[in-house]
């Protein structure tokens, strides 16, 4: 008789890490709760830093140049061992398509991918708006590629006291408390604009941290980049029971 057990299978450099996330070249405070900092998660995560992909050419600068540069990291992280692509900018939705045409593993650029999802799910007459951290050059481009409704509504932090300014000029420091309330002030704003509002999607990773205090000031689901790479690794690396 032959031996019998379990088989692993090799053919990766690093196992355990589903999800392989595209980090923007920044020297901000990343705190709990963001996309950039490794104790947000609940599962081990690969990062890739792409180089001189800084907040403001990305955000500001429409990404213009990068995309060699995201697909070569892109695909560094594959070759390492993940199953699945996402980045910490939703801005970068520009490159979904190109970015899932170039790897041989399901990508996800931007939190603003699940502004639909989010739709199909609230009461009849209800709609999700999107808070973006710049509204100024958020685009109808940036949000075709994330395939993002026609019409939906934007608010911003844009003219807040402290987290446009701070993440976008990559400050070595950020006032929290002066960030959270940024965050709150826009999405009551927001509500206060749309009636018919139903749920918040943060685009901006960086809100995350802040998802909460923003349910908890207007009784509305906020769905972040972090709500959708969970649900992202959950498919990637599904619970075996």
């Amino acid at each position: 008789m032959g031996n019998e057990g379990r088989i692993a299978r090799g053919g990766k450099s690093i196992y355990g890490a589903a999800v392989g996330i595209l980090m923007l070249d920044a020297r901000f405070p990343r705190i709990p709760g963001d996309m950039g900092n490794a104790g947000t998660w609940d599962f081990p995560v690969l990062y890739r830093v792409v180089r001189d992909a800084s907040p403001d050419r990305v955000v500001r600068g429409g990404a213009q140049g990068m995309l060699p540069a995201f697909i070569d990291a892109a695909h560094d992280l594959v070759a390492d061992g993940v199953d699945g692509v996402t980045t910490n900018c939703g801005f970068l939705s520009l490159f979904q398509d190109e970015l899932s045409k170039a790897l041989p593993v399901p990508v996800v650029t931007s939190s603003l991918c699940q502004v639909d999802m989010v739709n199909r799910l609230l009461p009849h007459g209800k709609r999700a708006g999107v808070l973006t951290i710049s509204a100024s050059t958020l685009t109808p481009a940036h949000l075709a590629g994330a395939r993002v409704p026609e019409g939906t509504p934007i608010g911003t932090t844009e003219g807040g006291r402290e987290f446009t300014r701070a993440i976008l000029g990559n400050e070595y420091q950020l006032n929290v408390d002066l960030a959270r309330q940024d965050n709150v002030d826009a999405a009551r704003a927001l509500q206060k604009a749309h009636p018919d509002l139903g749920a918040f999607v943060l685009e901006c990773t960086n809100m995350c941290p802040y998802a909460a205090d923003i349910t908890a000031a207007t009784g509305l689901p906020c769905f972040s980049m972090v709500s959708l790479v969970s649900w992202f690794q959950s498919g990637l690396m599904p619970r075996a029971y």
